[in-house]
């Protein structure tokens, strides 16, 4: 569902979750961006996280009352223009299909592509980090060519490997960690999402971006 106006909603007593209103696009998420760095300076919140058309706001005190934290933030997300960030351009090699991409064939029957259809056109595009979360390391992407959009599985897989390259309706990403999907994994890449001893310990930033290379397709 599009909202047409912004939302903000309690999450417990010392959160709130401001939603963005319109489509998902590069644009919106660039103000959600600067959103979260105008945000993050007000001396009440402890931290501004940014997620997908969405911003999360943790604050070191309860608000007493909402209205004029809605009211702040109402005016700042009309201030708020997009912010460019310069960030790094990462390639993962990947192989599609086969036993790392166990799904293809439900992406096949969805789209009437076949997997070297369905691996070029998505490895054409260069996508932007809109935000990381889900699990340590794991990174929100825009941009994927609708041909390829296909719903999320009626009966989540309960563990894929880290590595994982998937689409879930008009989204793609990587799994960064083994665990529960209701995506439709295409292909897997050895890339490391996350390594807890590196400085920082993710690999990528909102404003970073992926493209894909595609090592072989497999039948």
């Amino acid at each position: 569902m599009i909202i047409k106006e912004p939302r903000i909603s309690l999450l417990g007593t010392r959160a709130l979750l401001f939603e963005a209103p319109g489509e998902t696009s590069l644009t919106t998420q660039r103000r959600i961006w600067s959103l979260a760095r105008e945000v993050g300076t007000w001396p009440e919140v402890s931290e501004a996280v940014p997620g997908v058309n969405n911003l999360l706001v943790s604050f070191s005190v309860p608000p007493r009352t909402l209205a004029p934290i809605e009211s702040r933030l109402q005016s700042a997300w009309d201030a708020a223009t997009p912010m460019i960030l310069q960030g790094r351009t990462i390639e993962l090699p990947v192989v599609y299909g086969g036993e790392g991409g166990p799904h293809m064939a439900d992406v096949v029957a969805h789209t009437g592509l076949c997997p070297e259809e369905i691996a070029e056109i998505h490895a054409r595009p260069l996508y932007p980090v809109y935000a990381i979360g889900s699990h340590p390391g794991y990174c929100y992407l825009g941009g994927m060519d609708a041909r390829i959009a296909t719903p999320r599985r009626k009966v989540p897989v309960l563990k894929l490997p880290g590595g994982a390259v998937s689409i879930g309706g008009s989204q793609t990403g990587v799994s960064a960690s083994a665990g529960p999907s209701g995506w439709n994994t295409i292909g897997t890449t050895s890339t490391t999402f996350f390594d807890a001893t590196r400085d920082p310990p993710v690999l990528l930033q909102p404003g970073d971006s992926i493209r894909f290379r595609i090592v072989e397709v497999v039948r």
